[in-house]
């Protein structure tokens, strides 16, 4: 029995993040119980059989879900308990932005089994939070942080980014010891990334924006696995660090590639035979909802090829690697061949043993292009 997780898409933001890729909107609080309604019925006519999985986390992300009043999340839940049996689940995550996640919301959520919070802290320098376009305050982080503690929540992440411009190491370094001090359960640290289709794109494409070096950022990087290491923190994925028992259990799904299945606009799902994804549209999914059509705009078949790549390219992300018994027997030959043809290049990067091939601490910093090599 597999276990699986459940991921609900909340688009619904204050701002707009300039470097922000993922689906979201603003000004558009009038459209909540319009959407929520779609939401409810999307989860209600969902045709895949998850009798014989193992529903072990849910996850709510967007967007900015803490927004959303709790009695909408009860009929989230209550919806989600008749459809699926989660009565296995442990964890059950919802994102939050500092100052945008009042305490009584909070605890109420908590009340509910909420028992997760992810906080997009992404910087303690005002200077910085005002060029990612993040509308909160240095002390905004640790109110939130603090009532979180307050309201019950004993697992709680902290997102980070380092790479930003006019980002120094010394400010990097002095957020970061912020942080850790806060004594939170969980960090993640992004490299600030330029995706097409954001402000950060346009700028950086014109000029008016110059992203730090490679070799800056592998600076950056490597200094923070020190200083976490130093902490007690454990990474056990490229970008994210754990105290004892506190890994993102949700996340595993995804590097792992077990199933789980995701409701809302621009939602992505894995059946175990496919996967497949939602429009990119708020308008678009009520409407197609409201018609009694499904949402899905993308969907594909996986296919062992595609398996065997994502083994590789999930598994060199996580410290416990690549299982590779779990290569099809087609391509085990293949992915054999293809570890020890790199060898040379990447050898000191990686550790292969007979049924299972990992990254060193360094070479995580590489695991993109270490992956790609190693595709079949």
């Amino acid at each position: 029995m597999p276990t699986a997780g459940l991921y609900i898409h909340i688009p619904f933001c204050r701002i707009k993040c300039m470097y922000c890729d993922f689906y979201s909107i603003t000004e558009r609080d009038d459209d909540i119980p319009s959407f929520f309604k779609a939401l409810l019925k999307e989860i209600q006519l969902c045709p895949i059989d998850t009798s014989k999985w193992k529903i072990n986390t849910i996850f709510i992300g967007g967007g900015t879900p803490s927004l959303i009043h709790p009695d909408l999340i009860i009929k989230l839940i209550n919806t989600l308990s008749e459809k699926f049996d989660i009565s296995k689940v442990v964890e059950f995550t919802i994102e939050a932005n500092p100052g945008e996640a009042e305490m009584e919301s909070l605890k109420e959520f908590h009340d509910l089994g909420i028992n997760r919070l992810s906080i997009g802290v992404q910087s303690l320098e005002p200077e910085l939070l005002n060029f990612l376009t993040r509308n909160h305050s240095p002390s905004d982080v640790i109110t939130t942080f603090e009532n979180a503690r307050k309201a019950g929540y004993n697992n709680i992440n902290c997102d980070l980014i380092y790479n930003i411009p006019n980002q120094t190491i010394d400010i990097w370094k002095r957020d970061l010891q912020k942080v850790i001090d806060l004594q939170p359960d969980h960090i993640s640290c992004y490299s600030l990334t330029v995706e097409k289709n954001t402000k950060l794109f346009r700028y950086v494409a014109d000029g008016a924006i110059t992203m730090p070096s490679d070799d800056e950022s592998i600076n950056y990087y490597e200094w923070t696995q020190s200083s976490l290491s130093n902490n007690n923190f454990v990474q056990y994925e490229i970008s994210n660090w754990k105290k004892p028992n506190r890994e993102c259990m949700h996340n595993i799904h995804y590097w792992k590639i077990n199933p789980y299945l995701s409701f809302g606009p621009s939602a992505h799902s894995f059946d175990g035979e496919k996967r497949y994804s939602n429009v990119r549209s708020l308008d678009k999914y009520i409407r197609l909802i409201k018609e009694g059509k499904t949402p899905i705009d993308f969907s594909e078949d996986f296919s062992e090829k595609n398996f065997t790549n994502e083994l590789i390219g999930f598994g060199l992300r996580i410290s416990d690697g690549i299982n590779l018994n779990r290569i099809p027997n087609k391509f085990k030959k293949s992915v054999k061949k293809s570890i020890e043809e790199n060898q040379i290049k990447w050898g000191n990067y990686f550790i292969f043993e007979k049924d299972r091939l990992k990254l060193t601490n360094k070479g995580f910093a590489f695991s993109d292009a270490i992956a790609v090599d190693l595709m079949i």
